[in-house]
């Protein structure tokens, strides 16, 4: 068999990197290599579009296994195995705590539980956690960062009147104080003291974590991936510090700290931001010197990214959030959470989040994801990108660590105004559809209406009467989704009473007639306008003639830009302001329509956003 394989590989010849150069520069035909086929990635570096073995001989990263320091190929030898998590926000804990036991016979494994403080009590504890057996899966609690420590101690009681063994506890406590100053735009640095005791209180138990990174903040604030994982290296960092100036052993500091990330749709990038997560965050841990490299694992709990999800066909946040959980999966993290499709426009419904835990189970018991150790090792192209990310990371890291650390870089406002300005260059994007949201800004579901969805505002569980002579006002990170600025438009289409009709006046050049109205009919219903499609019309005066017939309020000339100059003047003449009149390309001749009196055309680069606003302003 052996020998048989040789002699097939044998009978191909061996191609060389620069015979594979030679051939896309013809198959280019003279066009500019860099700049048809090379992505400029918004992490700060450029993907080549093929790489080969020798671009790996420079890469250490290929050099170390699973299991083992730094940890790029994952904290595990044998397996893949991750915990299935769904949240729970309590607000009785009787039904809370039925609804966690029907989870966890329906293949959830960790349960998150967000509780208020106000409720905080030992009996309260109990009745949450009645019938769960707490050693057989991962527990996860999120309240009031000024009263965390009352939680470690009620659960900690808890868990010894119940008799259980520390080593066997899995979970952690979700006190960030840091992430807090993010999200509030308030200084509440100095409960960072708080971190020690509570590592204190939870040393006795390994793999329960108590000083979380909510990274996942930038990226559902729309930050690019180097700035995401290099603000969660210095937000760790500035942990870690900070408990080892305070007396506790750099191991025990390091093994109470978690990492929660968000999880973006950029596939491929999202496999190596993980990894290069896990490589760089052993490489800062062992500069504290801990007595075991174990100690350098970074654990990592991933959460699909709310920045992409959309209110207008929402079903599509369902492929969305596939390919988010599949490579973070691949990608070796500790757990994950789903975000139900709909959470967009409301609370999540049994259904959705059926679908969310689903989505994981079909991963693990149909995909067998949880079998394979890094599956993504040794390939070409993940080893560089995960050495790309790793870099322009890094670089954010140290400049960071420059700067004081995490929170004067947070009290100095630069961490807010890089995420927020990476927000406003996204939304910019998808304004002009350089950044794709498909059925928001790109084929949108023509028929759907809204009806009483509106956007839905998760409301802190904090009861918010902590505002103490410290804190003090800056800003914080904008949480507004990508889709947010379509939405509105086409809310506000809705709600006006008055849907606006779209005809398209398909003349001359059959295949360039076509695709005009094709891309016409998805631009304007983008604003949630009613599209009328045509096979074609033999003259312009037909065709306006079953516009003004079927009480068209915009007609739409979509031919080619040889013809406008033929069809548009007297097109729009004839239709003597009865309608808007758009002229579907930007023709040769658009200055001498201009100067006919026609003033509206839509193209591939135009800001569609912005076009389709004005439109509203002059319909509605």
């Amino acid at each position: 068999m052996t020998d048989n394989r040789e002699k097939l590989f044998s009978d191909f010849p061996e191609v060389t990197t620069q015979e594979w150069m030679d051939r896309i520069q013809t198959d280019l035909k003279g066009a500019d290599y860099e700049k048809k086929l090379v992505w400029k990635t918004n992490e700060g570096f450029n993907v080549r579009p093929f790489y080969r073995r020798e671009d790996l001989e420079e890469l250490k990263t290929i050099d170390s296994l699973p299991g083992e320091f730094p940890y790029l190929r994952g904290n595990k030898k044998n397996d893949n195995a991750w915990f299935i998590r769904q949240d729970i926000h309590v607000e009785n804990p009787l039904e809370a705590n039925q609804h966690a036991l029907a989870l966890l016979n329906k293949g959830v494994d960790s349960l998150g539980f967000h509780i208020k403080a106000k409720d905080l009590n030992a009996e309260y504890l109990r009745t949450l956690l009645e019938g769960i057996y707490c050693d057989s899966i991962e527990l996860n609690f999120t309240t009031c960062q000024r009263h965390t420590v009352l939680l470690a101690q009620l659960l900690t009681d808890y868990f010894k009147e119940k008799g259980y063994a520390s080593d066997k506890l899995y979970g952690s406590l979700n006190f960030d104080p840091i992430g807090k100053m993010l999200q509030k735009g308030k200084d509440v640095s100095p409960i960072i003291s708080q971190a020690a005791e509570l590592v204190r209180i939870l040393a006795d138990y390994p793999h329960f974590r108590c000083v979380v990174v909510n990274a996942c903040q930038l990226n559902n604030a729309g930050s690019y991936i180097y700035q995401e994982l290099g603000y969660a290296l210095a937000w760790g960092n500035e942990y870690l510090s900070r408990l080892v100036e305070s007396g506790i052993p750099a191991d025990l500091a390091a093994r109470k700290i978690k990492f929660h990330f968000g999880i973006s749709s950029n596939y491929f990038m999202e496999i190596a931001k993980f990894r290069a997560a896990r490589m760089l965050w052993a490489s800062i841990v062992k500069a504290y010197q801990p007595k075991e490299d174990t100690a350098c694992q970074m654990n990592i709990h991933a959460e699909t990214s709310t920045f992409n999800l959309t209110l207008f066909d929402s079903y599509v946040n369902l492929l969305r959030t596939q390919t988010e959980t599949m490579s973070a999966a691949l990608a070796g993290v500790d757990s994950i959470t789903v975000t139900p499709f709909d959470s967009v426009y409301e609370t999540p419904s049994e259904f959705s989040e059926r679908l969310a835990r689903n989505q994981q189970l079909l991963l693990k018991e149909e995909s067998h994801f949880n079998r394979i150790v890094d599956p993504a090792g040794g390939s070409y192209y993940i080893e560089n990108l995960t050495v790309s990310i790793a870099k322009q990371a890094w670089n954010l890291f140290l400049k960071t660590d420059e700067e004081g650390g995490m929170v004067k870089a947070i009290l100095a406002e630069n961490v807010q105004n890089a995420v927020n300005q990476s927000n406003q260059a996204r939304h910019e994007a998808v304004s002009r559809r350089k950044e794709i949201l498909l059925g928001t800004n790109q084929y949108p579901n023509f028929n759907e209406i809204a009806g009483s969805k509106v956007p839905y505002e998760h409301v802190c569980g904090c009861d918010g009467k902590h505002h103490h002579e410290e804190e003090k006002s800056f800003a914080r990170l904008s949480t507004e989704r990508a889709a947010s600025q379509f939405e509105a438009l086409r809310l506000e289409t809705e709600r006006s009473g008055k849907r606006p009709k779209a005809f398209m006046l398909t003349i001359g050049n059959l295949a360039m007639r076509q695709a005009r109205a094709q891309f016409s009919c998805n631009f304007l219903a983008c604003a949630g306008y009613e599209v009328i499609d045509n096979l074609g019309f033999d003259s312009v005066e037909e065709g306006i003639e079953a516009a003004l017939k079927s009480n068209a309020d915009v007609v739409v000339l979509c031919s080619s830009d040889d013809e406008y100059a033929q069809y548009a003047v007297p097109a729009y003449q004839a239709l003597n302001g009865r309608a808007m009149f758009i002229v579907a390309g930007a023709p040769a001749c658009m200055e001498d329509l201009k100067a006919a009196g026609i003033k509206h055309f839509i193209h591939v680069r135009c800001n569609v956003l912005e076009t389709l606003r004005t439109f509203n302003a002059e319909l509605l």
